[in-house]
């Protein structure tokens, strides 16, 4: 049974013979009702606020929760964001030895066909060195003919001034 400051101030008690003094008795349960009432009232002040503190500690493991919540999320996204960014770098790195393989094997086979290039060239120019030679043994040897046939015919043309002469002596 709940007792209120009130059932405590109208509490009745049977008078009888060499009792208790009902003024003693009537002020006593006065203060009791009043300190009652204020342990009442501060006890009621107190469930409000062990209610309104409940409350508030509920938020705040709600509020917790989602902060979990997001930063698990948070964090499961930065993981996704690292594999996808080392998977991009992957790619590019991947991409970018192929590319690399390909201007390699371009060059070898710019170099190999300029050493062919080159090797074509000399080639040529013993060709052209043979036949310059050729060329030139021929017209020296057609100079050394035409300097036998000027012989020839300039010894013939002396043989000739040696015949002509004593035909002008004589006439």
């Amino acid at each position: 049974m709940q007792f209120t400051p009130l059932d405590i101030q109208q509490q009745q008690f049977k008078i009888s013979f060499r009792g208790f003094d009902v003024r003693e008795v009537d002020a006593f349960l006065e203060q009791i009702a009043d300190t009652f009432k204020s342990l009442q009232s501060n006890n009621i002040s107190l469930q409000d606020e062990i209610s309104r503190l409940k409350l508030e500690n509920k938020g705040y493991r709600q509020r917790e929760e989602t902060f979990k919540r997001a930063l698990l999320n948070s964090q499961k996204v930065l993981d996704h964001m690292k594999k996808n960014a080392q998977k991009s770098a992957e790619l590019i790195i991947a991409d970018a030895e192929v590319k690399a393989e390909k201007l390699l094997n371009r060059a070898h086979s710019r170099l190999a066909q300029l050493h062919e290039d080159i090797a074509e060239l000399k080639r040529q120019r013993i060709q052209i060195e043979i036949q310059v030679r050729s060329i030139l043994e021929n017209h020296t040897k057609f100079l050394d003919l035409g300097k036998e046939e000027t012989e020839v015919l300039d010894q013939e043309d002396a043989k000739l001034k040696i015949l002509k002469q004593p035909k002008e002596s004589g006439e």
